[in-house]
């Protein structure tokens, strides 16, 4: 449970580095990605014993990775528009998504609360949004929204393929090696195209100082030691204790943005939002987990 703990509080804080590093969201979410490959090749080597998976697994991963890259990129994008808390509680509503997927892929019946959760998601996503208020918080929060939403739908889809591509049991480090490198490749193609139109700058492959220092640092302990040390521990764990260490992460994030970097101007409505969208996501994460559907 402590690692556990420790992993979930050290990715809580990749969206405060990203915001330090004062770089756009293309380049950000590139070089994280980019920068953790050494230290998980290091990792994987060390275990290669242990990898037993088939090619065809091992591209299946690489492929999840490629999905994850226009996660990375909407989530970087909508965090400068809306701020790091919301922009992560928005992502973090994919388990809405990846139990509805669950149900319709694996026959995983959900909960009744994954049902009671949508609407109430729904709502809270337009008071976040700011439509009912004259002056609301954030650069543009009608794009943090969207782009919070399409992170949520491209996250939930890469967890699914993940989950599909070790049913083998691999290593973490080298599961999360081969994502981690489809997620780079995906990223470079993504921030090499002409997407100003989409409000997505152009990826920057010059490094600056101190900002790319701010992304190694992002890179080695939320992307590799913080991912590792939730990838080992929650297999371990009661599922009281997974959900509990599940919305630490989001909610620790929501406080860093306070308390950190100052994000505290939300209205009324938008903080009415935030209760909404975090209270459907503890429902679900707490009560709307799926059982095996009876076969006709």
């Amino acid at each position: 449970m402590l690692i556990a703990l420790a992993g979930a509080v050290a990715i809580s804080f990749s969206p405060v580095f990203y915001i330090f590093s004062g770089t756009n969201p293309s380049t950000g979410a590139f070089f994280r990605m980019l920068y953790a490959l050494p230290a998980l090749a290091l990792l994987a080597y060390l275990v290669r014993s242990s990898d037993t998976r088939s090619s065809r697994t091992r591209w299946m991963a690489f492929g999840a990775g490629l999905i994850l890259a226009p996660d990375m990129l909407s989530y970087h994008s909508s965090m400068i528009f809306i701020g790091i808390g919301i922009a992560t509680l928005i992502g973090n509503s994919q388990v809405i998504i990846v139990t509805l997927a669950s149900w319709k892929l694996f026959g995983e019946k959900p909960n009744p609360a994954i049902l009671i959760s949508l609407p109430v998601v729904v709502v809270g996503l337009a008071l976040i949004s700011g439509i009912a208020d004259s002056e609301p918080y954030g650069e543009d929060p009608v794009k943090g929204v969207i782009f919070g939403m399409m992170a949520a739908f491209f996250y939930s889809s890469f967890l699914i393929l993940f989950r599909y591509s070790n049913r083998e049991l691999a290593p973490s480090s080298s599961v999360q090696l081969d994502a981690t490198a489809g997620a780079a490749l995906g990223l470079l193609v993504l921030g090499l195209l002409p997407l100003s139109g989409y409000a997505i700058e152009p990826l920057d492959l010059q490094p600056i100082w101190p900002g790319h220092g701010w992304l190694i640092v992002l890179a080695l302990l939320c992307q590799v030691a913080g991912w590792l040390a939730i990838a080992h521990a929650l297999p371990r764990l009661p599922a009281a204790h997974v959900s509990f260490a599940v919305l630490l992460q989001p909610v620790l994030t929501l406080v860093w943005g306070y308390v950190i970097l100052d994000q505290d101007g939300h209205s009324q409505n938008q903080v009415m939002g935030i209760f909404l969208v975090l209270s459907a996501i503890i429902a679900v994460t707490l009560y709307g987990s799926a059982s095996s559907a009876e076969a006709d």
